[in-house]
């Protein structure tokens, strides 16, 4: 059992993944490229099937011309708290790989390989000292449209990475929900042998 960041997990992991939370409270600071490609640079070393690499990243820095198009892109109720990020991204996986005889197939596991790579964003940015919070909440038509996503390519998610800042910086709703969250316990997503699991 390991005690963390007010977690309790059920087996003695590692307190890194009970310190990694999705906050909304972000400073308002900028962070370099350099440091923005030092997080991707981690991300691109994900496994993923065939060494097909299905992953593509799409972000903007706070302070540059692309920042408000992304937060623009982000639903009302995420660019509340979003806006203050260090960084935006848009979160992308190609759905096809090229076999040997040049035919385009469906990768199966795109968005598997895909969330491999955004959890080594989410560790290395841990590492740096900064946070990340993944979003489901954006636009994603606008998203194709504004960034060009080609066909093939499925646009997964948008995530925002900043410094973390005191919850009180947050609207009164957003900071009364500021904290991490509680897991189900394991033995209703873990099944020996056999999927024993809700319908």
């Amino acid at each position: 059992m390991t005690s963390s960041n007010a977690r309790e997990s059920e087996f003695p992991i590692d307190a890194f993944f009970l310190d990694r939370w999705s906050p909304r409270a972000f400073t308002g600071e900028t962070i370099t490229q350099e440091t923005m490609l030092a997080i991707l640079d981690a991300a691109h070393w994900a496994p993923s099937s065939g060494n097909n690499q299905p992953w593509r990243f799409v972000y903007a820095l706070r302070g540059t011309p692309s920042f408000p198009v992304l937060v623009d892109i982000l639903s009302p109720g995420n660019q509340r708290w979003a806006k203050n990020a260090a960084a935006l991204m848009i979160v992308v996986s190609k759905t096809y790989r090229i076999s040997k005889d040049g035919e385009r197939r469906l990768a199966y596991t795109h968005s598997y390989d895909t969330g491999a790579a955004w959890f080594s964003v989410i560790c290395q940015a841990m590492k740096l000292g900064y946070h990340a919070h993944g979003m489901e909440g954006f636009d994603k038509e606008k998203a194709v449209e504004v960034l060009g996503i080609p066909e093939g390519y499925r646009v997964e998610a948008a995530a925002a990475i900043g410094r973390m800042a005191d919850r009180s910086t947050l609207p009164d709703d957003l900071a009364e929900r500021e904290s991490p969250s509680k897991r189900k316990p394991v033995s209703e997503i873990a099944f020996e042998g056999k999927f024993t699991g809700e319908p």
